[in-house]
């Protein structure tokens, strides 16, 4: 899966930015309280989407 696709589907779900780190992007779900760190590859394997996507409540891709 692409990073940006990721992004997406996640910003779309009602999460925001918390923070750019240098080798991560943090997002937060206020919904929940709950954060994931999103790595800054290309490429994003399925079971790192599915993870990030049940560490902050949301739907899985």
């Amino acid at each position: 899966m692409k990073r940006q696709d990721l992004i997406r589907h996640v910003e779309s779900h009602g999460c925001l930015l918390l923070r750019e780190g240098a080798r991560h992007t943090v997002y937060y779900n206020p919904a929940n309280n709950q954060t994931s760190a999103i790595p800054r590859h290309r490429e994003i394997n399925e079971f790192l989407a599915r993870k990030i996507c049940r560490d902050l409540g949301i739907p899985e891709p």
